[in-house]
């Protein structure tokens, strides 16, 4: 059975940082394309960034120079580290994996940044 579990979300002030975790089972992850989405209420789920089964990464404009994907195949996790969090980046985040025709989703994780 697949399965994605998230963690690491709560709230953080403005300016702090955060670290989230995505545990993966059920799959043969180093062969996936990881990468983390986030919704906020009332827009469309958004890239974040990603990290493919080679290693290469990506991210979002919005979050270039403030944040940085990785994965450990070995513990079959990706991470999110967010630094400098602003109030626009609340929001859930959700951790995606594909390869091929197959995509699975976590069930995401609320991270809200206000004072």
């Amino acid at each position: 059975q697949v399965q994605l579990v998230e963690s690491g979300g709560g709230l953080v002030q403005p300016g702090g940082s955060l670290e989230l975790s995505c545990a993966a089972s059920g799959f043969t992850f180093s062969n996936y394309l990881m990468s983390w989405y986030r919704q906020a209420p009332g827009k469309e789920r958004e890239l974040v960034a990603l990290v493919d089964s080679g290693g290469s990464l990506n991210y979002a404009d919005s979050v270039e120079g403030r944040a940085a994907i990785s994965r450990d195949n070995a513990k079959n996790t990706v991470y999110l580290r967010m630094n400098s969090l602003k109030p626009e980046d609340t929001a859930v985040y959700y951790c995606r994996a594909q390869w091929s025709k197959f995509v699975y989703w976590g069930q995401g994780t609320q991270v809200t940044v206000s004072s």
